[in-house]
């Protein structure tokens, strides 16, 4: 089944052109617009196909469909495992496992969530693709939206770093920051000679990272961390920085595998509007094992 949205011509938008009833009305995007116009059945009115310059009368039901027929990610279907928080015709919820890639990429071709998410679809029947909204490193556990069209991943995505989407982690760190609730204010960009390091350095990209410390777990803290800015290793570094790197961060911190396999972080919470309805959707996750293990 294809996705599609409806609107019922009131006598007050009689006359008007699809294009403006589609983006003033409908909200789509000129992206969106330029994409499904060309489909067979992208834009219809009382069911007939119609081009965007065409003005429905009053009681025609405008009718456009925001699922693609054919799968344009290009991502391998790979059968794996999906924790389903959540689901409906325009996203799915998930609870990520630890060392699991959200995105293919070199080395990991046909073993991520893309993957696990398009075979998914496939298997059960869904004309859906993999439209990341945002993303998790592969060490990084917890909550994750993904779209299952344009439409719906560019709405999500503009409500990031906005107060509609709020992330919350949870993350375990070496010592116990002092004072217990703040915010670390510190520019971050990239740590030369590294592909992958970043760092705190005063011409980076500003970054400003929310904490408290919610307890002490012996010689190190469990510690509720939000964003209010989305850089690549964020909390990693900023934790780094204050002296407290995360337990098992190889990169920023040190790494011991007899303790955690993956540097301690968790997405727990994650809050966000429904992009058709606006209906806000909140989604908590506990704690995996292997985080939990470390109050012991």
């Amino acid at each position: 089944m294809s996705r599609r949205l409806e609107l019922t011509v009131t006598p007050e938008l009689a006359g008007i052109k699809v294009d403006t009833l589609l983006k003033r009305h409908l909200q789509l995007s000129g992206t969106v617009v330029r994409r499904i116009k060309w489909l067979e059945d992208g834009i219809l009115v009382d069911g007939v196909r119609v081009n965007t310059r065409f003005c429905p009368e009053a009681g025609q039901v405008l009718s456009v469909r925001l699922s693609d027929p054919v799968r344009n990610s290009g991502i391998v279907p790979a059968p794996g495992p999906l924790d389903i928080v959540c689901e409906d015709e325009d996203l799915i919820v998930l609870n990520k496992a630890p060392r699991v890639s959200v995105h293919p990429g070199p080395g990991h071709f046909d073993d991520t969530l893309g993957n696990f998410l398009v075979h998914y679809y496939e298997t059960s029947g869904q004309e859906a693709d993999f439209h990341p909204v945002h993303r998790l490193d592969r060490g990084t556990s917890g909550l994750l939206v993904s779209a299952k069209h344009p439409h719906a991943q560019e709405l999500l995505k503009n409500q990031l770093h906005t107060k509609d989407f709020r992330r919350v982690y949870l993350a375990v760190c070496e010592g116990v920051p002092d004072p217990p609730a703040g915010v670390i204010d510190a520019p971050l960009g990239p740590k030369p000679g590294s592909l992958m390091e970043q760092m705190v350095r005063p011409d980076g990209k500003p970054a400003r990272t929310k904490y408290r410390v919610l307890r002490r777990w012996g010689d190190r803290a469990l510690v509720s961390l939000e964003l209010e800015t989305g850089r690549t290793h964020q909390i990693r570094v900023h934790m780094a920085h204050t002296g407290h790197p995360l337990t098992g961060d190889f990169l920023y911190g040190a790494e011991d595998r007899e303790l955690i396999g993956r540097p301690a972080l968790h997405s727990g919470y994650l809050s966000f509007r429904q992009p058709i309805t606006g209906e806000r959707l909140q989604f908590t996750v506990p704690l995996p094992e292997d985080m939990a293990r470390l109050k012991l």
